[in-house]
């Protein structure tokens, strides 16, 4: 593990943990979920990064360039989150990077890197990936934040439509938000459930801790305009998710405009920046 400081905010890297991090803390104050010492992958610590897809694919499988690919179980049986989540990154500084020769987790050789920029009051989260493979491969980015959450926590976000998912969790089709998911005013989480994700979203969201009188802005580039939201009952975590893609656009990328996954030529890059601000109520 290592950390990077700026004065009274600490960031702790877990590189050979499938590049993630273990925790942010502000004046010892956590702003994404607390550390788990005993988190054994990367999806057990505060924040991860997605590459190269987010979220599931269904059947663990996907046509592309006229080949189907098998992906295989990475999680409860499903393909999920990508490749770089289970593997160990390097450490250069204030950048993390993975290069991915192909193989079992994915057929394409990629490079994804991870630069911070960590300030007093700010984190900011560049994601890039570029294509390794010898011809065109599908791309898509995202960062797997596990934000801290109180009783008392508030939360701000504008999206347009949710995707309806069948009972493996791949979506079936598109849905304006239902009032009880829709988040355009400031409000409190209470026992909200949900585990969708959202398109149309503006790339903008506002996460509120009255007792601590501090809120957290996070905006996200442009083409990060899908949002996983992932809101247990009960816990002391929202994860709120900036993606390139929707989930399963993998199976979707002849047959929707609203997929999200690029297509890359050798040597292109595809990149997206989020910007997390705490700012005083």
């Amino acid at each position: 593990m290592s950390v990077l400081r700026a004065g009274e905010a600490a960031l702790k890297l877990v590189p050979e943990l499938g590049g993630a991090i273990a925790g942010w803390t502000v004046g010892g104050r956590p702003v994404f979920r607390a550390e788990n010492p005993a988190a054994s992958v990367s999806r057990e610590h505060a924040c991860y990064p997605l590459f190269p897809y987010s979220n599931r694919v269904a059947n663990r499988r996907f046509r592309f360039d006229g080949i189907t690919y098998e992906l295989p179980d990475l999680m409860n049986g499903w393909a999920i989150h990508g490749a770089a989540w289970r593997c160990p990154w390097v450490l250069d500084g204030h950048r993390m990077v993975l290069d991915y020769k192909g193989g079992e987790l994915w057929p394409f050789a990629f490079q994804a890197e991870q630069i911070f920029e960590l300030g007093e009051r700010s984190l900011s989260v560049t994601l890039r990936l570029t294509n390794r493979h010898g011809g065109a491969a599908p791309a898509a980015i995202g960062l797997h934040p596990f934000f801290h959450r109180t009783e008392q926590t508030r939360l701000q976000l504008k999206a347009g439509r949710v995707w309806m998912a069948d009972e493996n969790k791949i979506p079936t089709h598109a849905e304006p938000l239902p009032p009880a998911w829709d988040f355009s005013t400031e409000r409190a989480l209470d026992d909200l459930e949900i585990d969708h994700c959202l398109s149309d979203w503006d790339g903008q969201m506002r996460l509120v801790w009255p007792e601590r009188g501090e809120a957290l802005r996070m905006s996200a580039s442009r083409n990060l305009c899908h949002l996983v939201f992932y809101c247990p009952k009960r816990q002391s975590f929202v994860a709120i998710e900036p993606v390139s893609n929707r989930t399963d656009g993998l199976n979707h990328m002849d047959d929707s405009t609203d997929h999200g996954m690029a297509r890359l030529a050798p040597g292109e890059v595809l990149q997206g920046r989020i910007d997390m601000v705490l700012e005083p109520l």
